[in-house]
């Protein structure tokens, strides 16, 4: 595309989404600035339209963009803009690592709704959150164990690892008692944390056993790790918000967005795509795979816990949001939510 041609879509777009209309060619020319003739508008506007970057809804003279013409705006023409000091403080301050994961999680959902003024998603996540409040080993045949961890709500989880010899009973509970006395009530996070730092500053007073009690409980803690990436729930904020929108013309199917909030595993599917992401991810329309969501932009980014993607929040909202506020708001509050829950496992 031509700098003109980038110029009057940027134009177009910022308009549309301002003002919620089809744009015409003279509107247009005047916000865009550009030196040349309204017919000069129009052809390249019809040029836009055939390449399927705008479209003309019903008789209106005027343009919106498309979800490709879209698309091309978000990755090439809209211009983030830096955060003011007062909403910086604002999602500092929302973050307290002294509080409960779930409050913390929570309270993310909420900033996230009303900083946007639209629908929030904070994916829970999976174990590595989970509290650790026992574990055992059971001898199985052929130089096997079973890892037996009691999570919280007595949750259990069974994991299979190989090991080197095979151990006597006492072995066995003599490695338990050592690592529930030093891990017991961790969540499994923090647990792994403290075992490795457990093996770094203790390498050389460590007996065989207590070292090799270490060993076992890392591999029982990691030996299902393709598994701690499935989360099966989220928290959702401002649903009013998407009320309001739908009041004001901005969204028209509600109740089909409602529906897919409902088929929760749906929209997990689509924060699963995120979980990889380097930053901030944009699903625009039907780029999300899921028909509900077609008039909808999801914004998402991953949150972590010590470098490791565990969760990812989102906003939702019309497809004529305002990304250059947007994507900053959850670009910043993903790094704060990290932080807090990196410094509440330290703390534990």
């Amino acid at each position: 595309m031509k700098q003109r041609d980038l110029i009057l879509m940027k134009s177009l777009i910022e308009s549309y989404v301002r003002e919620g209309h089809p744009v015409g060619s003279q509107a247009l020319l005047r916000s865009s600035h550009l030196s040349v003739s309204p017919a000069t508008v129009r052809n390249i506007m019809a040029d836009l339209e055939k390449q399927g970057l705008l479209l003309s809804p019903h008789t209106s003279a005027g343009r919106i963009p498309t979800t490709q013409g879209l698309r091309i705006f978000v990755d090439r023409l809209v211009q983030v803009k830096d955060l003011q000091q007062e909403t910086l403080n604002r999602l500092r301050q929302s973050f307290n690592p002294s509080q409960e994961t779930s409050t913390i999680l929570g309270k993310a959902s909420t900033v996230l709704s009303e900083m946007t003024q639209m629908a929030s998603l904070v994916q829970m996540p999976g174990e590595p959150f989970q509290r650790l409040q026992h574990i055992d080993f059971v001898p199985l045949s052929e130089n096997r164990l079973l890892v037996v961890l009691v999570l919280q709500d007595d949750e259990i989880q069974n994991r299979v690892i190989k090991v080197e010899r095979a151990y006597s009973r006492d072995e066995l509970n003599q490695m338990a008692n050592f690592l529930n006395h030093h891990i017991a009530g961790k969540n499994l996070a923090a647990a792994r944390k403290e075992l490795v730092a457990q093996m770094v500053k203790e390498k050389n007073k460590l007996d065989t056993l207590t070292g090799q009690a270490i060993l076992l409980a890392e591999q029982g803690i990691d030996g299902n790790k393709e598994n701690q990436g499935v989360k099966n729930s989220f928290q959702l904020s401002g649903q009013s918000n998407l009320v309001s929108m739908a009041s004001n013309g901005q969204l028209e199917n509600l109740e089909s967005i409602f529906k897919a909030f409902k088929q929760k595993q749906q929209v997990l599917s689509i924060l699963e795509r995120s979980m990889v992401a380097d930053g901030v991810k944009i699903f625009i329309g039907e780029e999300s795979g899921n028909r509900h969501f077609k008039e909808c932009s999801i914004v998402t980014a991953p949150y972590k816990l010590s470098g490791e993607s565990v969760g990812v929040l989102a906003v939702v909202g019309p497809t004529r949001m305002r990304y250059d506020r947007v994507i900053p708001i959850v670009d910043v509050t993903a790094r704060l939510l990290s932080s807090a829950l990196t410094q509440k496992a330290v703390m534990e």
